[in-house]
């Protein structure tokens, strides 16, 4: 694995199985082995965990950014989740703070962007630091607006929005957890207030960042760990409990949006079976590299 990089592409569909599959099929064309697909229909929106080799994921990267721009019209797009664009966050996966590779792949997927006539617009360690969140607040026009101030600038691509894909957002970032917890509740306005307590920006836990949305039935709390080290995801999920039952709301259950770290989730097992000091090595899948528990 260790030739190989990882890119986590969010798509604005969820809703539309053809297009879903022609994503795939994309990524497949291209070589790139497809590892989780993750699509909600609330939401409308859809989460590839890929892997291949630098060249081969710039190249099926592109093909599936073309099927999106082509196939998803954001001026008709409707769902819960912030959107810029139509492949709205591209980000390749740094494990290692010594690798340049995500770097070199993420200015070349760029270039690639921009033949499209679309922006690629840099976050990440290729902005300065700025999450998604800062390009999305206000919505598209509010970006188209800033780009045209100079204000946001394009990595590559054209000064101004495209009229039905957006922006992609192309970044370079560590390893995250997308985990949303869904409440016993109806009240979408008690998730925001959960969210508006757990976040790290309002004072909440340190490299979270969480919103409430009406997802799944009911209102959900959706959370992104950026930073795996800062706060365990047991903690997150422990204080979202303690802010509902704060407000009389139970916790129906959650979800795993893409796929996690290993040692994330032995830390998380850790810390439910009060196993001091568990991590990823005790586990027989991890330590004998997949030869054991295999069906």
């Amino acid at each position: 694995m260790s030739d190989l990089l990882e890119s986590v592409p969010n798509f604005s569909v969820g809703r539309d199985q053809s297009v879903l599959d022609a994503l795939g099929e994309a990524f497949g064309a291209a070589g790139v082995r497809v590892l989780d697909v993750h699509a909600d229909a609330d939401h409308n929106r859809s989460v590839f965990s890929v892997v291949a080799d630098p060249d081969t994921l710039v190249e099926g990267l592109a093909s599936a950014i073309a099927v999106a721009a082509s196939r998803i019209d954001l001026t008709r797009h409707e769902g819960v989740h912030p959107r810029v664009g139509s492949a709205d966050v591209v980000p390749f996966v740094r494990f290692r703070p010594d690798d340049t590779r995500p770097e070199l792949a993420a200015r070349a997927l760029a270039r690639r962007i921009a033949m499209l006539g679309v922006p690629a617009i840099g976050y990440g360690e290729l902005g300065g630091g700025l999450r998604p969140a800062a390009f999305r607040s206000g919505g598209l026009e509010r970006l188209a607006e800033r780009i045209a101030a100079g204000d946001v600038v394009a990595l590559a691509g054209p000064d101004r929005p495209h009229p039905t894909a957006g922006v992609v957002l192309l970044g370079v970032r560590p390893p995250l957890v997308a985990f949303n917890v869904d409440l016993d509740s109806q009240d979408v306005g008690v998730a925001r207030e959960i969210a508006a307590a757990l976040r790290e920006r309002d004072g909440g836990l340190a490299g979270v960042q969480a919103l409430g949305l009406a997802a799944r039935g009911g209102a959900q709390v959706s959370t992104n760990l950026i930073d795996i080290d800062a706060t365990p995801l047991a903690a997150v999920v422990d204080e979202i409990e303690r802010l509902a039952a704060a407000r009389g709301v139970g916790v129906k259950g959650s979800e795993l949006v893409g796929l996690m770290p290993a040692r994330v989730a032995a830390a998380a097992a850790g810390t439910a079976l009060r196993l001091s000091g568990f991590g990823a090595d005790r586990l027989l899948e991890v330590a004998s590299g997949g030869e054991f528990g295999q069906e």
